[in-house]
């Protein structure tokens, strides 16, 4: 038997252990987050940082990637507004059902394939969707367009047939998601594409730990020692380089010229981005006057002259955790904080424009373009660009400048 002294001296012992275990506990209805033990899942950095996280969830970049429901599909299911006609006989029907929301196709009149809305990709400018088909994931043939208020065919698809086939493939999600586990396929090829994921692995959106990186440890440190404010086992924004900083948003915003050796969803915070590039020997297109203003974000900005005289990176122009979209005045005001007197580098239609300038700087030096990747089947057969895109190219656009001056000056006859 155990004399009471063992006894004691056995529960002094596991007092500390208790505690240790205590801290560590999360609870068994917490689903371990797929990416693995070192991440702490989004939801955990409420407790801290609870008005940042309020702020993100309402970016684009958070929604990129979301259940489909009738919350998150902003096209139109009622009769006279849910049909997209080829005007062949074809045409995509947009159905609510019991068992969810369907996308129909039909070829003069009768039913030829149905697939449910699943995931919403996007949403600011332009929605499409995806489903799943067991573990394959394809995009839905029609797409909702907020300028065109109506539905149309997704981009690249063939104006003249319902297509349900075009398969998803992992570099999709690396930009519109934060984690999906690409299941292996012995029989993937150039020809055969499709892939086939772990469903239950998916993030959606782009959450804290995808900019941040693994927060776990951090977590726990901060849980043990709240005192201490000095941000542990975390890579901070301030304490990058400027290139670093500049990686960490080209992963997804520098276009598709490039080929990733690994899946980019192993790309953390303070990563160089060259380390997942194969190298390209073909010539690379550095021209911003050619290169396409969707997704080339990062090489536009590289090449404009406010970029090389400076400092400046993605974040001095961009406050990732608030909703920002469309807010011209802002993002003049952080123009202006550079371009200023005491700097010798005002705009030199100050003196004309004065306080128009100060809400508005974008359009005149950021404009919105067309892109050759975005052109969709409209009514009557005809292509239209849904949308327009702003440059990241910062210059003097003088067919721009002479819209604006046109328009004050008719402003000033009034």
């Amino acid at each position: 038997m155990i004399s009471k002294r063992a006894f004691l001296f056995m529960l002094v012992l596991m007092v500390p252990l208790t505690v240790i275990l205590t801290e560590c506990y999360t609870g068994e209805d917490k689903k371990p987050d797929a990416r693995g033990q070192i991440f702490a899942g989004s939801a955990t950095c409420v407790s801290c940082h609870k008005n940042v996280y309020n702020s993100y969830i309402h970016t684009a970049h958070f929604e990129t990637s979301r259940p489909a429901s009738i919350e998150t599909i902003h096209g139109s299911f009622e009769k006279g507004h849910n049909v997209f006609s080829f005007g062949n006989g074809s045409t995509v029907e947009m159905q609510k059902k019991t068992g969810g929301l369907y996308q129909a196709g039909f070829v003069n009149g009768k039913l030829t394939e149905a697939k449910r809305f699943d995931i919403t990709i996007g949403g600011g400018k332009a929605e499409t969707y995806l489903y799943w088909q067991g573990n394959k994931l394809f995009e839905l043939p029609m797409s909702y367009f907020s300028a065109l208020k109506s539905w149309t065919n997704s981009p690249g698809y063939d104006t003249g047939r319902i297509n349900f086939t075009r398969p998803i493939v992992t570099r999709c999600m690396e930009c519109h998601s934060s984690y999906i586990n690409e299941l292996p396929n012995p029989n993937i090829s150039l020809t055969n594409r499709t892939v086939e994921f772990d469903k239950a692995s998916l993030i959606m959106g782009i959450d804290c730990e995808r900019c941040h990186g693994p927060g776990a440890n951090h977590v726990n440190f901060h849980t043990e020692y709240p005192e201490i404010k000095q941000a542990k086992y975390m890579t901070t924004i301030k304490g990058l380089t400027r290139q670093q900083k500049l990686d960490a948003c080209a992963t997804c915003h520098s276009g598709n010229k490039d080929v990733f050796n690994r899946s980019a969803f192993t790309f953390k915070m303070g990563d160089t981005l060259a380390k997942w590039k194969e190298h390209n020997f073909a010539p690379q297109n550095t021209n911003p006057a050619t290169l396409d203003v969707h997704g080339n974000q990062n090489d536009l900005l590289a090449s404009s002259k406010c970029f090389i005289s400076s400092n400046m990176d993605c974040n001095s122009c961009h406050n990732v955790h608030q909703k920002e979209t469309g807010n011209l005045a802002l993002y003049s005001q952080r123009c202006m904080s550079c371009h200023k007197t005491a700097n010798h580098n005002e705009c030199k239609l100050m003196p004309k424009l004065g306080m128009a300038l100060k809400k508005n700087c974008i359009d005149c030096h950021m404009p919105a373009k067309p892109s050759n990747l975005i052109q969709v089947e409209g009514s009557g057969n005809k292509v239209q660009v849904p949308y327009l895109v702003r440059t990241h190219h910062i210059a003097v656009y003088p067919t721009e400048t002479k819209k604006i001056l046109a328009f004050i000056n008719k402003q000033d006859r009034r």
